[in-house]
């Protein structure tokens, strides 16, 4: 078994053999100059031990069950061994953290393992939590079970939403504890390390390029451009012969519209990412770093689930599409040596907001049963009267799709055309005779624009549920798999992974468990509403 795990994962690095690599060697806290990544190996561990994996993304890198199950599988993707081909490094990166530039961040805890070749598709494999980097500054460069299974299932719920995300192989058990201040209160606690195994195509960053450009170090700051465009963005060299400038405009414009695209996705869904750095930003437009995110459970535009960002809320679920223009503007400034020129730049900043009010509203419609949205009226009026009272975003949706337009229109006429909604409120009895007959005469209004467009029930009702998950990975639940996690019964962090992966399908025998609204004891349990960055 060990050795078929070895003579299968084909390594093709070519991140470090196309860059530039830190000439120190030595591993100690440091600004790294004039290159893309340090070479570093994993921290050994003491006693590795398989939590869980996806099967899904082994088998994209070539791998069978047999091989995940055996023993060199957890030695491997704690950190423990090498297998032949991989050349672990570090990647140097920037970026603005809550709006102020940080200067040099990089990998802390991450180290990438090298980059797999399976069926002519690349894959980079990336430990978080395997130890110190040049880039580690004072903290230890691990991570611990409570964060290492949340970003595992995160990540595989992402994929299997349709959201663009890197995905996650694996989560490992060290057999170390690690020393946590979770509530940021001094007093740290020892908690179980553990190591994720994270897979994408790149984990180039917004931040790769500000730093380069932050340092003008111009020359490498082209030869990264060049590097991702002819890895990630191949298609954009369609062999005309174009300048430079045209290629690197339109590459800016595509990262714009995949930009786009995700946060369209994110809004969707009720996702919150908690800690939209510019280090955080992936160049290929997918959900990277998954730290203190969360999922709208009652629908609040203001909600952010990061106690970092609790006062100032820069983070929060309704400022997300702007603070992901603000991000794309840092990434125009450290790329604007490669044009002496704006125009272009701003070209692609124009895109993105143009792109992402088009998708919105076409996301919206789809969420409420339009195939095209005549009115955007019945989207504000909704929107404005959700967050009046707490609705869980989610059951209201899937519920939603359930109101028979069929019926005659007269039977929306007052408040209890609300009963079949009625579950999705937290305490629908408490809510007042105004809001009701509010909520009614949107409701009627609702069904009598889809009555004028001729979609019957059954469509409407496939469309809603096709872009309204049933299934999210609602904080509360993640933190019950957490808790039985820590005590060695790895059982619900398999159980949620199998739901998550097929989020919008009914599961009759999940629906108790996995479909219900946040219960009131986890209003104010540590890891079911707002976290912390501890991890």
């Amino acid at each position: 078994m060990s050795s078929q795990l070895k003579s299968k994962l084909k390594f093709d690095n070519r991140f470090v053999n196309a860059l530039p690599v830190d000439i120190e060697r030595e591993i100690f806290p440091r600004q790294v100059f004039n290159a893309c990544y340090s070479l570093v190996n994993p921290t050994a561990v003491k006693a590795p031990q398989r939590v869980a994996y996806s099967l899904e993304v082994a088998e994209e890198i070539g791998l069978t069950v047999a091989d995940c199950e055996s023993d060199l599988f957890a030695e491997v993707f704690a950190g423990n061994q090498l297998l032949p081909g991989m050349q672990p490094y570090a990647m140097c990166y920037g970026g603005h953290q809550f709006g102020y530039w940080a200067g040099q961040l990089g990998d802390g805890r991450a180290i990438n393992l090298g980059e797999v070749s399976h069926r002519n598709k690349r894959q980079t494999l990336q430990l978080k939590g395997s130890g110190l980097t040049p880039y580690s500054r004072s903290a230890d460069g691990l991570a611990v079970l409570r964060s290492s299974v949340r970003e595992f299932l995160c990540s595989e719920a992402m994929h299997h939403l349709g959201i663009p995300t890197t995905r996650a192989l694996s989560i490992i058990l060290t057999g170390e504890s690690v020393a946590r201040d979770m509530f940021y209160d001094g007093h740290p606690q020892l908690e179980p390390g553990a190591v994720v195994c994270r897979v994408s195509p790149s984990f180039i960053r917004f931040g790769s390029f500000q730093i380069l450009t932050s340092r003008k170090e111009f020359d490498l700051l082209k030869q990264l451009a060049d590097f991702t465009i002819q890895e990630h963005f191949s298609h954009l060299l369609d062999g005309q012969n174009e300048s430079s400038l045209s290629l690197y405009a339109r590459w800016f414009e595509e990262v714009c519209l995949k930009t786009a695209e995700l946060i369209t996705h994110w809004q969707r869904v009720g996702f919150v990412h908690g800690v939209m750095n510019t280090d955080n930003m992936s160049i290929l437009g997918e959900t990277i770093d998954y730290g203190p995110y969360g999922w709208l459970d009652a629908y609040d535009p203001q909600w952010t689930p990061n106690t970092t960002d609790a006062e100032h809320r820069r983070y929060r679920y309704s400022q997300q599409p702007e603070i992901a223009l603000w991000n794309l503007n840092q990434l125009a400034n450290a790329l604007y040596p490669l044009f002496n020129d704006e125009k272009p730049l701003q070209q692609g900043l124009d895109l993105y907001c143009k792109a992402f009010n088009q998708g919105w509203h076409e996301m919206m419609g789809q969420k409420l049963g339009f195939r095209a949205l005549s009115s955007p009226e019945i989207v504000t009026d909704l929107l404005s009267l959700l967050p009046e009272a707490e609705v869980d975003m989610t059951l209201f949706y899937r519920q939603l799709a359930d109101i028979n337009i069929e019926k005659p229109l007269a039977q929306f006429d007052n408040p209890q055309c609300l009963a079949p909604l009625s579950s999705a409120w937290y305490h629908f009895d408490a809510l007042s005779a105004d809001y009701k007959q509010r909520f009614s005469n949107w409701l009627r209004a609702y069904v009598q624009q889809l009555q004028q467009t001729g979609m019957s029930q059954a469509d409407k009702s496939a469309l809603m549920n096709s872009v309204n998950p049933k299934y999210i990975l609602r904080n509360y639940l993640s933190q019950q798999a957490i808790d039985l996690a820590e005590q060695g019964d790895f059982s619900m962090v398999t159980e949620l992974l199998d739901v998550v992966r097929k989020p919008y399908a009914e599961q009759p025998d999940k629906e108790d468990r996995f479909a219900q609204k946040r219960p009131d004891w986890a209003r104010s349990k540590a890891g079911c509403s707002m976290l912390s960055c501890s991890s």
